[in-house]
C-alpha cells in the first residue's frame, strides 16, 4: 500500500499553480490595458466629433465663400472672397461677375448677407439655428421682370438643400385680401382677380432679427387703373414670420380683416 504525503502534494500544488497565478493576473491586467484603449480610442472620436460640429459653426462669410459654383452660377470664388475683403477695408463691395457685369455686396454680418447679383436679381441670406449645435441657411432669391417676385431656399452648412415645407409655410394669395362683408363686394372682388392671374411676392430676410417679411407684388404688374380698384380690398402690409424652434412661424392678426 502506497502512503501519499499531503504535506508534499499542497507544496507541488503551490509551487505549480504559482506560474498560473502570475499568468492569470497578467492576463488581467492585459484585458484592463485592452479596455482603456478601447475607453481612450472612444473619447478621442467625441472629441473629434465635437471638433467637427464646431467646424461647421462657421460664420456666413466663409460659407458663403464655400458656396458651390452650382449655387452661384455668375459669381466665382474669387468674387465671394473679394466681396469680404471689400467690406473689411470700407470699400465698395463691387466686383464683375462671369458675365461682365457688376455685382455688388450691400451688406454682410456674422449670420446676414444681401448681394444684388445684377441688375434685375438680388440674393439675401441668413443663417439660422436649428439647435444648439447645427445650423441652416436660408436664402431668398428675388428677380424683377418687371415686379419683385421671390423663391426660398433652405440648406445645411455642407449645401445640402433641404425641403421648404419643414421650415415655412409662405402664405397663400388669400392672405393679403380681406374678407368681403357683402355679396357685393365679393362679387366685384371676383371681377377684379381675374386681371391679377399672377401670384406675385417678394420675401425679405431681416439683417438685424431672425425674421422674414412677405409683401404682395402682384397689384404692380397690373393694369394701373385696375390696380387701384383693388387696393380697398388688400390688407395692404407684409405679412412677418419669425425663426422659432427651428422654423419660421407666421404671425397671426388678432382679427380677421373684413371690408364693406
Amino acid at each position: 500500500m502506497v502512503r501519499v504525503n499531503h504535506a508534499n502534494l499542497c507544496s507541488v500544488e503551490y509551487i505549480w499553480g504559482k506560474p498560473f497565478a502570475y499568468i492569470e493576473r497578467n492576463l488581467y491586467l492585459w484585458r484592463e490595458m485592452e479596455k482603456q484603449t478601447i475607453e481612450m480610442k472612444w473619447f478621442i472620436g467625441l472629441i473629434c466629433m465635437f471638433c467637427g460640429l464646431s467646424l461647421q459653426a462657421q460664420d456666413l462669410k466663409s460659407l458663403y465663400i464655400a458656396l458651390p459654383d452650382s449655387l452661384s452660377p455668375l459669381l466665382t470664388k474669387v468674387n465671394r472672397e473679394d466681396f469680404g475683403d471689400f467690406l473689411a477695408n470700407d470699400m465698395k463691395a463691387e466686383v464683375r461677375n462671369r458675365f461682365g457685369k457688376t455685382s455688388e455686396m450691400k451688406k454682410l454680418t456674422a449670420d446676414y448677407l444681401e448681394v444684388r447679383v445684377s441688375e434685375s436679381s438680388r440674393e439675401e441670406m441668413k443663417l439660422l439655428p436649428l439647435n444648439d449645435s447645427v445650423k441652416v441657411v436660408c436664402v431668398v432669391r428675388t428677380y424683377w421682370g418687371p415686379v419683385a417676385d421671390s423663391e426660398v431656399r433652405f440648406y445645411d452648412t455642407d449645401w445640402h438643400e433641404l425641403p421648404v415645407a419643414r421650415f415655412i409655410d409662405l402664405p397663400v394669395e388669400d392672405c393679403f385680401y380681406k374678407r368681403p362683408f357683402t355679396e357685393t363686394a365679393a362679387d366685384s372682388l371676383r371681377n377684379l382677380r381675374l386681371h391679377a392671374d399672377m401670384y406675385l411676392k417678394e420675401v425679405r430676410l431681416s439683417e438685424e432679427e431672425q425674421s422674414l417679411s412677405v409683401t404682395y407684388t402682384t397689384p404692380g404688374y397690373m393694369d394701373q387703373e385696375m390696380a387701384e380698384k383693388l387696393k380697398p380690398y388688400l390688407i395692404g402690409k407684409p405679412i412677418l414670420y419669425v425663426w422659432s424652434d427651428g422654423k419660421f412661424k407666421g404671425k397671426r392678426e388678432t382679427e380677421v380683416k373684413t371690408m364693406p
